[in-house]
């Protein structure tokens, strides 16, 4: 069974639908029309370019090319962490926890599934390697950007709870456990509610892809799981990293809080 393949032109219909959904918006004032057709344009300006340079890629197979399609992957998500955050750590402290922690959540876990499960070869291969590190990374990118954004805010709320327990003799850890506790839910609690509705409530869209390229129902749902475990995995590892780490860095080794660092 071969894949269905469709032209550029196949997909002006569909896209109709999306014309649809700016016309609700200017009938219904929504004035979100602007956004969706900005939205749009930049949908498609990045599929296309990321199509053609995934063909070089592929093409090329070198570790350098996808050591650098990796690192700038890493990149833009980072600076995805920092625009979702109402509050942040300043200048290249945000930048350098969210990027850090992806890289080092995402790589393992990448890593992990490429020298164990999959072991293509050559194992770095960008086909299997790149939309890998792509799944983790996107999952991770959220559970990080939850977790920093609950930390920052839980501690300009309970300032006085917190400084409490810093004046009675408490270490920082303890004082700021149950915020810690509360980054790290909310990091993972998407991961949690994907895993819970999969297959009942949707089809992952791997999966769908998959099965729309013919391969058979049993098999994509193997690497389906696969690819869960994985995020599950690299969504814990970086949330963890990333609020430990920015409770370090909204500390001092003399056990004060330093909201002073985190900017409004």
């Amino acid at each position: 069974m071969t894949y269905i393949q469709l032209a550029y032109g196949d997909l002006i219909l569909p896209a109709l639908l999306v014309v649809m959904d700016g016309a609700l918006s200017l009938v219904l004032r929504l004035k979100l029309e602007k956004q969706l057709a900005i939205a749009t344009v930049r949908m498609v300006v990045q599929l296309v370019l990321v199509g053609y340079v995934l063909t070089f890629l592929f093409a090329a197979v070198s570790p350098l090319w996808t050591a650098l399609a990796a690192f700038i992957m890493v990149l833009f998500a980072s600076r995805e962490i920092v625009a979702r955050q109402k509050r942040h750590l300043p200048g290249i402290l945000s930048y350098g926890l969210g990027a850090g922690c992806m890289l080092l959540a995402s790589g393992t876990v990448t890593m992990f599934a490429l020298l164990t499960e999959l072991r293509p070869d050559p194992w770095f291969h960008p086909r299997y390697a790149l939309p890998l590190l792509g799944m983790i990374l996107g999952n991770t990118m959220t559970g990080i950007s939850l977790g920093l954004d609950v930390l920052t805010n839980s501690l300009v709320r309970d300032r006085a709870a917190v400084e409490a327990c810093l004046a009675l003799g408490g270490t920082r850890y303890q004082a700021m456990l149950p915020v810690l506790r509360d980054a790290m839910r909310s990091g993972l609690m998407s991961t949690i509610n994907g895993m819970a509705a999969i297959g009942l409530v949707s089809l992952p869209g791997m999966m769908t892809g998959q099965i729309l390229a013919g391969v058979e129902p049993i098999d994509a749902v193997k690497y389906q799981l696969l690819i869960m475990f994985l995020i599950a995995g690299g969504t814990g590892l970086g949330t963890l990293a990333a609020v430990m780490g920015g409770a370090r860095l909204l500390t001092d080794h003399r056990h004060r809080l330093r909201l002073d660092r985190i900017s409004r």
